[in-house]
């Protein structure tokens, strides 16, 4: 199994931790990006990937090895401390940078076999609103099944957590990983996903964005065909 871990800062704090184990734990190889240190541009807004090609994109050069890692993974952890109630900066202008990929665009196919997971800590509060920054994404790309793990460790740093808190992380990391390689090769999207796919499917027979369309077209997805299927 191959897990890609995104981390939305660059030192390895409790966030970080609790994704590296994790993935341990799943076994398999792993690839881990740090942002902003792996890729710490801002999406210009200039729609060339949406319009053109995401090739288009002046930063696609950088952002391709990531790209890659995503498209190999079974496994997808996005791993981003709160700052402020929500994702970091970097997590977020990284996200940014994949619109082209939602539902709504061009969606990637073999997304939709994937397994997701958004992981979050503070030293009080903002998991929730933090994990939806980056769960949004995950769903919009069609991401088969996705979970959540957040936590407040009521510290600043992974040493100054304690051993109750860690025992805890210990044990919803074992229940999670067991249930992801439970799953690996056998997910498939849920009603939401699909329901989601079926309005973008119904939209895109007569869309606005030719490049959309066209994509929709080649991949059968304005018939009967479904990325989630053989």
């Amino acid at each position: 199994m191959k897990t890609v871990i995104i981390s939305g800062q660059n030192h390895k704090g409790s966030t970080y931790h609790i994704a590296h184990r994790l993935a341990k734990k799943i076994g398999g190889e792993t690839t881990e990006f740090f942002l902003p240190k792996d890729f710490g541009e801002f999406c210009l807004g200039c729609t060339q990937c949406f319009t053109e090609d995401e090739n288009k994109c002046p930063h696609y050069q950088k952002l391709t090895p990531i790209t890659n890692a995503l498209d190999r993974a079974d496994v997808i952890i996005l791993a981003s401390p709160v700052y402020v109630f929500h994702a970091t900066g970097a997590m977020k202008a990284l996200l940014d940078h994949y619109g082209y990929r939602w539902m709504a665009h061009r969606p990637e196919e073999g997304m939709f076999r994937k397994q997701g997971v958004c992981i979050s800590t503070a030293a009080g509060a903002g998991m929730k609103s933090t994990i939806k920054d980056m769960e949004d994404s995950l769903f919009n790309w069609g991401v088969a099944r996705t979970y959540r793990f957040g936590m407040a460790i009521a510290a600043t740093d992974w040493n100054g957590v304690s051993e109750k808190k860690k025992a805890a992380i210990e044990k919803t990391t074992d229940a999670l990983a067991g249930k992801i390689i439970k799953r690996q090769g056998r997910v498939k999207p849920g009603m939401k996903t699909k329901g989601m796919f079926f309005i973008m499917h119904l939209l895109q027979k007569n869309g606005w964005n030719e490049k959309d369309v066209r994509y929709w077209k080649q991949k059968g997805w304005t018939e009967k065909k479904r990325p989630w299927k053989s």
